[in-house]
């Protein structure tokens, strides 16, 4: 097996835990504050599922490119709307809402595995989020990347193989010499598609108790518990 020099990193739901924190929002901005009956982790659940089909119309033409907070923006309006409360949350709210995404913690050992990992390979996030997010996300949870790659470099989403492939070129590296780290089967699947290294590691709670994948469903180079395993595994291959 090739050497790995760099790691890319899908961010949402692999470093971040966008179901709680997306929940954690949405109960204090829409229940405590407007006072409304929603269910915020169903609501969580239900505005992520918008996220696909929302890019897939950006991968299949038919939308010109445009960052996440557009399409979460108007995700946010589909779901509102098919809650019923689309009158009663007024843009100020709906504007916060969305630059919720732009403030999600990550899961507890990912700055200490990312230090650590720092010491042998170049980091860049390779998200579908947009730079301006990746860079806030960084601010907020006091990570240090070598690049900011991703989506919009590419104009395309993942899992396009541009996505990949404009990530690994940003570097000056063989796709060979890079390594695809996720919590999804379906992101590492295209990523080896593209001739990338693969690493797996598992979050079970990712879209909530007990949803999230435990196992890679495709072959995989490194497969950890968490991020802080697979960074002692790979600097001791190392």
């Amino acid at each position: 097996m090739t050497q790995a020099h760099a790691l890319i990193f899908d961010v949402f739901g692999t470093l971040v835990d966008w179901h709680g924190s997306i929940r954690r929002e949405l109960q204090a901005t829409l229940v405590e504050g407007l006072g409304l009956p929603l269910d915020a982790a169903s609501l969580a659940t239900a505005w992520r599922a918008q996220y696909q089909p929302a890019m897939q119309e950006v991968r299949s033409g038919q939308r010109a490119f445009c960052d996440l907070d557009v399409l979460h923006r108007r995700n946010l309006d589909v779901v509102l709307n098919d809650a019923g409360v689309g009158t009663a949350v007024d843009e100020a709210a709906r504007q916060h809402l969305v630059r919720a995404w732009h403030r999600l913690q990550a899961w507890p050992e990912v700055g200490e595995a990312l230090a650590l990992l720092r010491q042998r390979f170049l980091l860049a996030p390779c998200s579908n989020g947009h730079i301006a997010l990746m860079v806030a996300l960084a601010r907020h949870n006091a990570w240090h990347w070598d690049a900011v790659l991703g989506a919009e470099l590419a104009r395309d989403y993942k899992p396009q193989p541009i996505v990949y492939t404009t990530a690994c070129r940003a570097l000056g590296l063989a796709p060979a010499q890079v390594m695809m780290v996720a919590c999804h089967s379906s992101d590492l699947a295209a990523a080896a598609a593209a001739g990338l290294q693969c690493g797996f590691i598992a979050r079970p709670e990712e879209g909530g108790p007990g949803v999230g994948e435990t196992a890679p469903a495709c072959p995989v180079q490194a497969q950890a518990a968490d991020l802080r395993q697979l960074a002692q595994r790979l600097l001791a291959q190392a």
